[in-house]
């Protein structure tokens, strides 16, 4: 499939006016231009972020209820009980929020439900286990917005529940004693962008606050909040939500406290994953530190994670980071093997891909690892896709989309054919008997069908500016680095190069190309380095490009050179 190449056109006054204000380089103020920046005032914020006048807390519909329900339980050494979820972000949103609570000298534990033979968010069964334990109150982090039948048993154990999510709730709310979802119709915080470790962060945020005001903080002295700052960053970028505004803000200085080294966990996590947690970006936690926390929620179990990013002996914690790491090669194995099986099965009967949406099932996949399968397979096909594992009665999956195509509303949509499902417009969950497979298969791909152009599944890459090779310099990326952390919302910049001839070239590992570019035209003897990862041909490397699409980056081996990477077209 061809790639659709369109050109970002900015505002030149608006550029020039950046450009001056901000004493920076155009193709920086283009960038700024990008991302709905018209002010030198909101370039400067952007471009430096403060803490200070973040969203007050209890503008999050039913916080001031949650607050008063958590401080008298604190108060009166009531039995806490957290439940998240097993994901970064719900494992990450457990361990601040019981870091906290545990600072509040409260009665707290913490449960993470078994990936596979629990399921996804609160359940009927789990207040049975809360009963066991005598528990007084259940908060929930990253989960809970719709478990209606396990909130209406609770409060027939008399046990309170205050649920803190940002899924899409229902078209009603479970009867809790506090619902905290900035997605909720009737909240009015326009905090919609918070993962679930946001939420959770707000609520700590506004219990101190109520503490304070309370006098709770005069014996033991107040906590630091940009302690936990390096959680809700993993938790964030993570959970790919948009890093823009509060998102963006904490997400940088919770970079910075990941960098001092001071959370056991974390550290050894990024030693066993050969970073330099001092240099730690959103790159390494995306592709590195996350997938070693998932694993472990995809392989084994997540309560390791929680366990590790709490952890306080060096010991254990290196042990654990050393487990978590096998894990993750052990995730990459299986999710290989399924990806090739599909593969095999799109090469048998390759009309499946003329479908709008790539809908498989098989008896013998782990159900736990498909959702990354369908995240390749759908920027590979672009295409939305759909898995399930389907060994019993019930099949278990996970959906991926593109182009904002909302596959949690085709599933909506379908919703008395599901078990049960859950997630956002681009990545989903669910649940459905096997014999209803074929019936959802083609009601999904029909409504998408109905719904849908043509344009919706036409791959395209946004260029940001045409630059000359001339300009690609380590100046120019140390202006680019000003913009991280970047992921949705807030993407790295693409630019292109014309008429790039290759100096010198050679392949690292079984097909990534290392190469020196120059400009073809000219006898200029300005040279690049530059990457091409995950070539599908190395036996035929061009030595000439009329153009490139690629990203420009400081070079973490030398500082003060830069380095391209660039994109398949």
């Amino acid at each position: 499939m061809d790639t659709i190449l369109k050109y970002f056109k900015p505002d030149q006054e608006i550029v020039e006016l950046l450009t001056k204000g901000l004493d920076c380089h155009p193709v920086l103020a283009r960038l700024l231009f990008a991302r709905g920046i018209t002010s030198v005032e909101e370039a400067r914020f952007f471009l430096n972020p403060s803490l200070k006048n973040l969203t007050d807390p209890f503008a999050l519909k039913d916080m001031d209820k949650a607050v008063k329900r958590i401080f008298t339980a604190v108060k009166n050494k009531e039995k806490i009980l957290i439940f998240g979820d097993f994901d970064a972000d719900g494992v990450t949103s457990t361990a601040l929020l019981s870091d906290f609570l545990e600072y509040c000298d409260a009665n707290v534990s913490w449960y993470i439900p078994h990936r596979i033979k629990e399921g996804y968010s609160l359940q009927a069964d789990h207040i049975q286990m809360a009963v066991d334990q005598d528990i007084d109150l259940i908060i929930t982090v990253d989960c809970g917005v719709t478990s209606h039948e396990a909130v209406e048993k609770a409060n027939l154990e008399d046990i309170d529940v205050i649920i803190t999510d940002h899924h899409e709730p229902g078209s009603t709310l479970p009867f809790a004693a506090a619902v905290v979802d900035p997605k909720r119709g009737d909240c009015s915080a326009c905090l919609e962008y918070l993962a679930g470790v946001g939420v959770a962060f707000f609520l700590v945020m506004a219990l101190r606050k109520f503490f304070r005001g309370k006098g709770f903080w005069e014996e033991i002295g107040e906590p630091n909040l940009i302690d936990y700052l390096d959680l809700f960053a993993i938790g964030t970028i993570g959970d790919m939500v948009p890093l823009i505004k509060e998102n963006r803000v904490l997400c940088i200085a919770g970079l910075k406290k990941i960098r001092q080294g001071t959370r056991l966990g974390l550290k050894t996590i990024a030693e066993i994953s050969r970073i330099n947690f001092r240099k730690i970006d959103s790159d390494d936690i995306s592709f590195k530190i996350v997938p070693r926390i998932n694993a472990a929620g995809r392989i084994s179990h997540a309560r390791i994670c929680v366990s590790q990013l709490i952890a306080t002996d060096i010991v254990n914690a290196e042990k654990t980071a050393s487990l978590l790491d096998r894990l993750n090669i052990k995730r990459q194995k299986i999710e290989k093997e399924i990806t090739f099986s599909i593969e095999q099965r799109l090469r048998k009967n390759p009309d499946l891909l003329k479908n709008k949406l790539l809908f498989l099932w098989d008896d013998q996949w782990d159900p736990s690892v498909l959702g990354i399968a369908a995240s390749k397979l759908s920027k590979k096909y672009y295409c939305p896709v759909i898995l399930l594992a389907s060994k019993d009665d019930y099949a278990i999956g996970s959906g991926r989309s593109i182009n904002n195509i909302n596959i949690y509303q085709a599933l909506l949509e379908n919703e008395p054919l599901l078990e049960k499902f859950g997630g956002h417009a681009m990545a989903s969950g669910l649940t459905v008997k096997k014999k209803n497979l074929p019936v959802l298969c083609e009601n999904l791909n029909r409504y998408l069908e109905n719904l849908c152009s043509e344009k919706d599944f036409q791959k395209a890459l946004t260029i940001d500016a045409i630059l000359d090779l001339e300009e690609v310099n380590f100046n120019l990326a140390k202006e680019i680095d000003r913009l991280r952390p970047f992921g949705t919302a807030n993407p790295e910049p693409i630019f292109i190069c014309e008429d790039i001839r290759v100096k010198s070239s050679y392949i690292i590992g079984s097909n990534h190309r290392k190469m020196v570019l120059e400009k073809g035209s000219s006898i200029s003897r300005h040279q690049v380095e530059a990457f091409h990862f995950n070539i599908s041909d190395t036996d035929n490397l061009p030595d000439y490009y009329s153009k490139i699409a690629f990203k420009l980056k400081i070079n973490k081996f030398k500082n003060t050179a830069a380095q391209i990477i660039i994109e398949d077209l």
